[in-house]
């Protein structure tokens, strides 16, 4: 088996911490900022502030293992911004987008046809509503749909690949096969103007690891090692890396102390997560937790930092990205977040 080294692309930050203890409240602060439901993900707001740059394919997609995340589909919403920026979940397997066909015997005149018809009720309909956005995001989404009959099955064909590459993913093997899948599916999606791309790996608890951790994490990093170095290193061989922000972590790490003999319990007081390309200075590591790794003590960084700091990387202000709402100048980090300005090239 061939190994790719990849570390000196990756910025290691040693001192996150994050405000949840439970899985549903973390992973929605991870991705939108606060623990409660309802603001928009870090997906939505940087299609909000940076717009698509392909007309064929959704800007934002989730690519999910498995099982579905703690708190479902309320990570990649888009909260109170317009409907529109909502993520757009691919499949696992074989088709990742479903009825992408037209029925056998419809020409693409007649589905064009029946397109605008059911827009102009829609339009009919939405007269007077110019506030409900759920409404134009669904008259959007056909549109899109249809774009995406000739783009899509492109996009999402892995056979286009060649051998070396599918295997440099993992996909020759059992263990990385379906992540290794994941993450070469999310290079031709970046490849092709996708804008923003989000992974789940063991999602729905998968490396909750309340016992047993070198037996889970074990199998996790099994799962993943190979897909992600496979990743970085096609990016780095495309020239893609330098325009492409890669983020990996989770909504907390666990504690340095057992909880059920051989498990750890949720640990939101000091973790690490890792950044590369998009502008990320490499080979180094950020920050450091205290003596036993419990809690974040040399330049510990907040949730809101890593999602400043991610925005700046993309080219967007987290104080200047706003969005009225109620009332309120609404902007990603609410009223907090600095840049890890030690990340930058």
């Amino acid at each position: 088996m061939g190994v790719v080294l990849v570390v000196d692309d990756m910025a290691v930050i040693r001192s996150c911490w994050a405000d949840g203890l439970n899985h549903v409240g973390s992973v929605c602060q991870m991705n939108t900022g606060d623990i409660l439901a309802g603001r928009p993900s870090m997906g939505a707001w940087v299609t909000y502030g940076l717009g698509s740059s392909n007309r064929n394919l959704p800007s934002f997609v989730i690519l999910l293992d498995d099982k579905e995340p703690n708190g479902g589909t309320k990570n990649w919403s888009s909260g109170f911004l317009p409907a529109t920026y909502q993520g757009t979940q691919f499949r696992q397997g074989d088709t990742p987008i479903l009825h992408l066909k037209s029925p056998a015997g419809t020409t693409e005149e007649q589905q064009r046809s029946k397109l605008s018809f059911l827009k102009e009720l829609n339009e009919r309909f939405a007269s007077g509503k110019q506030e409900d956005s759920d409404l134009d995001a669904r008259v959007r989404s056909y549109e899109l749909a249809f774009q995406m009959q000739s783009a899509a099955p492109e996009a999402v064909d892995l056979t286009k690949e060649t051998e070396a590459t599918r295997k440099l993913y993992g996909m020759d093997e059992s263990e990385t096969s379906g992540f290794g899948r994941n993450c070469l599916l999310a290079r031709r999606l970046v490849e092709r103007g996708v804008r923003f791309v989000e992974l789940y790996c063991g999602s729905g608890g998968g490396w909750d690891a309340h016992n047993n951790i070198e037996g889970n994490h074990g199998k996790w990093c099994r799962t993943s090692d190979k897909p992600i170095a496979g990743l970085l290193a096609d990016l780095k061989s495309r020239g893609l890396l330098d325009d492409t922000l890669v983020v990996w972590g989770g909504e907390f790490g666990r504690t340095p102390f057992n909880e059920k003999g051989n498990g750890r319990d949720h640990n939101p007081w000091g973790f690490s997560m890792f950044m590369a390309g998009g502008g990320v200075k490499g080979g180094q590591a950020i920050g450091t937790t205290d003596d036993i790794g419990l809690r974040a003590v040399e330049k510990p960084f907040h949730v809101h930092d890593i999602h400043a700091s991610i925005l700046d990387l993309m080219g967007l202000d987290h104080i200047r990205l706003t969005y009225m709402h109620n009332g309120r100048a609404e902007r990603p980090t609410i009223v907090g977040g600095s840049v890890i300005k030690d990340l930058r090239a």
